[in-house]
């Protein structure tokens, strides 16, 4: 009787085990349960944040749309503002140009391309005549200081440089004197020339009251009484030539030396009005009835009642000579042309 309890106790055995590991897993089965129940909370509460992010960044979205209407309607406002200041600077700059016109009277010939835009008059007033020529630069390329045959020390005329190069127009430049070297005679340069952007001789500063002038690689005309190299290489020069004196500045008549305001010679300047425009006049002298010339001082008059801002006095008398379009225009005092060591010519 105690073999059979024993056999049956191991024959019930595992349904017992298994009683007992059920109501376990029963136990566990519920904090599952419960655990479950938590981790649903956590991703209610993650859905929840992802919405309120999503939301956040439709809010930013409309934000960032309401700033960039907000961008697009400052960049037009600029625009329209950029497009009324240039069509108020162009009307302007026409009002100034017609006021020139005026004083310089009417042209009598013209030439304009994308280069350039030259006018030339005349001037005649009692006791001489001459000849102006107001340019327009839009590509400063186009003005060029030429040597005498591209050598150092050599002469030419104006218009056998104007012709060398193809210019349209042509005056002579700065001074120079000559002298013997190496036992052939050699035009030596005054003062400082630049050409391309460089000094063709070594930094000169004798005499002391020779301004430099020409154009920068703007092409606006500019101008110095330099003492040393950096007076002049600070102006960004392109092209340039020096003689004496500086006439107006700013609109202002500058100092001239006694010896020079009362005689009349023949004359060759150049100068600048307020919107950059070049201005070159030649006056004839020396020519009885047809041009006595003009002295500096009447000149500065002269280029302020044509409303010259900046002007230079170049080279004169028997150098004085402008070219145009194939042929010299004034009278030289010589009854021909002088050769010169430079030219300034304008291209085509």
């Amino acid at each position: 009787m105690g073999k059979i309890n024993i056999f049956m106790l191991f024959l019930i055995a595992p349904f017992i085990g298994l009683f007992f590991v059920s109501a376990d897993f029963k136990n566990d089965s519920q904090r599952l349960k419960f655990s479950t129940s938590v981790l649903e909370e956590d991703v209610e509460q993650l859905y929840d944040g992802v919405a309120d992010l999503e939301e956040n960044i439709a809010k930013m979205g409309l934000v960032v749309q309401t700033q960039a209407e907000v961008f697009n309607y400052q960049d037009e406002q600029i625009n329209q503002l950029s497009k009324f200041s240039d069509a108020q600077r162009k009307l302007s700059d026409d009002i100034y140009e017609q006021k020139i016109l005026k004083m310089l009277g009417p042209a009598v010939k013209n030439h304009i391309n994308n280069r350039t835009e030259i006018k030339i008059f005349e001037l005649t007033e009692l006791g001489y005549r001459g000849y102006i020529a107001k340019i327009k630069l839009f590509d400063p390329k186009a003005f060029k200081v030429v040597l005498g045959k591209d050598t150092p020390g050599a002469l030419e005329t104006t218009s056998q440089a104007a012709k060398r190069k193809n210019a349209i127009l042509a005056i002579n430049g700065g001074g120079f004197y000559t002298e013997k070297k190496n036992g052939k005679m050699y035009a030596q340069l005054i003062g400082n020339t630049v050409i391309d952007g460089k000094l063709v001789e070594p930094f000169n500063g004798y005499p002391g009251d020779l301004f430099f002038a020409g154009v920068n690689k703007y092409g606006e005309v500019i101008g110095t009484v330099p003492h040393a190299e950096k007076d002049i290489m600070n102006l960004t020069p392109y092209q340039g030539v020096s003689f004496a004196p500086v006439l107006l500045k700013n609109g202002k008549k500058q100092e001239i030396s006694s010896e020079w305001k009362k005689t009349r010679h023949p004359r060759t300047i150049i100068g600048k009005y307020a919107n950059d425009d070049l201005i070159v006049i030649v006056i004839d002298g020396r020519r009885g009835n047809w041009s006595a010339g003009i002295t500096l001082e009447r000149l500065q008059d002269k280029l302020l009642e044509l409303g010259v801002k900046d002007a230079y006095n170049l080279d004169g008398g028997g150098s004085s000579a402008m070219y145009y379009n194939g042929r010299i225009l004034n009278k030289p005092s010589d009854g021909k042309e002088r050769p010169v060591v430079n030219n300034i010519v304008v291209l085509p």
